[in-house]
């Protein structure tokens, strides 16, 4: 039931004017997402900022050279990901199999 709810909730996000909802599935050939999670933060005055958070270790990386290779691994993730419209229907089809 929880699982259902989550997948619901993306969908009512996905329909945002503002929101982009993009999903890559794990049974894709190349993802370069599976290395470790990370976050992206974009501060007030214009600079980004990563983040990784790894079992007991916790890392604000403010290198800018760092801080690119994650910008251009977000990107290649979002390029191997599937659109916001076929993560909708992807969404919707796991929502008819929950």
């Amino acid at each position: 039931m929880v699982l259902r709810r989550q997948l619901e909730r993306l969908l009512e996000i996905g329909q945002m004017r503002n929101v982009e909802v993009q999903v890559l599935p794990l049974d894709r050939e190349d993802n370069a997402g599976l290395d470790s999670p990370f976050h992206l933060l974009r501060l007030k005055e214009g600079t980004t900022v990563g983040h990784t958070d790894i079992q007991l270790v916790s890392r604000l990386i403010s290198d800018r050279r760092e801080v690119q290779i994650l910008e251009l691994r977000y990107g290649i993730i979002r390029a191997q990901a599937l659109t916001p419209r076929e993560s909708l229907a992807y969404i919707e089809k796991l929502l008819g199999e929950t």
